[in-house]
């Protein structure tokens, strides 16, 4: 029975080595990203290993806030506007005066 499980011995270590160093290079490529992108890193029982926000990040958070409120104020602004052009666009009066002006437009070439 041993003699026939001797052949799979090679793959079945090379399988554990395989997974092994695939899983260490995950945990590095996951810390490299976490680093690259500002996450906090934390220890194997969840601790912290970097330190809180700076003043500068607090300082930084706080204009990125102040701008994401302008932009979406701006962007309110807009839908309004759009509203707006989308009811004058689509009133039958207007359509109306722009086939008048179009139909103008061709008696004046003609003449």
């Amino acid at each position: 029975m041993l003699e026939q499980l001797l052949p799979y011995v090679g793959w079945a270590i090379g399988g554990t080595v395989f997974v092994s160093v695939a899983g260490i290079l995950a945990a590095v490529h996951n810390t490299r990203l976490k680093i690259k992108h500002g996450y906090p890193l934390e220890g194997m029982w969840g601790q912290s290993l970097k330190p809180g926000m700076t003043s500068e990040a607090t300082e930084r958070v706080k204009l990125l806030t102040q701008e994401n409120a302008q932009l979406r104020a701006e962007i309110g602004s807009l839908q309004d506007r759009l509203i707006n052009v989308e009811r004058i666009v689509t009133d039958g009066g207007y359509r109306l005066g722009h086939e008048i002006e179009r139909l103008r437009d061709k008696e004046g070439h003609v003449q």
